[in-house]
């Protein structure tokens, strides 16, 4: 057994695979930040699915977010395999303002995202964050 310990994946390097992840809900086209048989585990409010492979992850994403949306990355943790991110995303679903919450778990080889495990707030209208403001007090953003 090795004395050495695990190492924690650069923080530098963790917020750039963030962003550039982020870049693929910002565009809808999955990049070459993905491996080639990246597996995605994603969890949806009341779903779960799963899919391999960017091709099949580029057609899962075109069909969510055709257009793409406006993701900011909250925060990001590196981890000794990879890295969690909070993202927010904001898009325009046929003239109705669409936002949502994600927390991502993914691990990474070679500079890649070989994994992805999305866990989504589900989308919030207009309706529902104004439901939402009346019925709750956050106490913290």
């Amino acid at each position: 057994m090795s004395d050495l310990a695990p190492t924690v994946l650069d923080d530098a390097v963790a917020q750039g695979l963030s962003e550039r992840l982020a870049d693929v809900f910002r565009t809808a086209q999955a990049s070459d930040v993905l491996a080639d048989d990246v597996f995605l585990d994603g969890n949806p409010p009341l779903w779960r699915f799963q899919l391999e492979g960017r091709e099949a992850f580029d057609a899962w994403i075109k069909s969510f977010v055709p257009h793409g949306a406006a993701t900011t990355v909250v925060r990001v943790i590196p981890t000794v395999t990879g890295f969690v991110t909070e993202f927010t995303g904001r898009r325009d679903e046929d003239g109705r303002d669409i936002t949502d919450r994600k927390i991502i778990l993914a691990e990474v080889r070679d500079g890649r995202i070989t994994e992805l495990t999305v866990y989504c707030s589900g989308d919030w209208d207009h309706d529902l964050r104004a439901r939402h403001a009346a019925e709750t007090r956050l106490l913290r953003p």
